[in-house]
């Protein structure tokens, strides 16, 4: 049972290097990006000329925050050079 619950809540925070309540609050800030992102999407659907850079930016700034920066830090935790952008 307790290998299960491991599994569940703590493998995968581990695998980025995080606390289970550090995933939690980041995952959290993703999920409510997107939820964002997905509602101005909806409006620019409706309406052409709002919103046309709004979601595609925030899906940049998500990347950015979950792949660029995980690599980033994965370089200097193994002491590896880091490209700045």
């Amino acid at each position: 049972m307790s290998n299960m619950i491991g599994r569940l809540f703590v493998e995968h925070p581990q695998s980025v290097n995080e606390t289970y309540l550090q995933h939690l609050a980041t995952a959290m800030g993703f999920a409510l990006k997107l939820l964002s992102a997905g509602v101005v999407c909806t409006v620019h659907a409706v309406v052409p000329c709002l919103f046309e850079k709004t979601a595609s930016e925030a899906i940049g700034e998500l990347h950015d925050r979950m792949v660029v920066n995980r690599v980033r830090r994965e370089a200097l935790r193994n002491g590896e050079a880091v490209e700045h952008a």
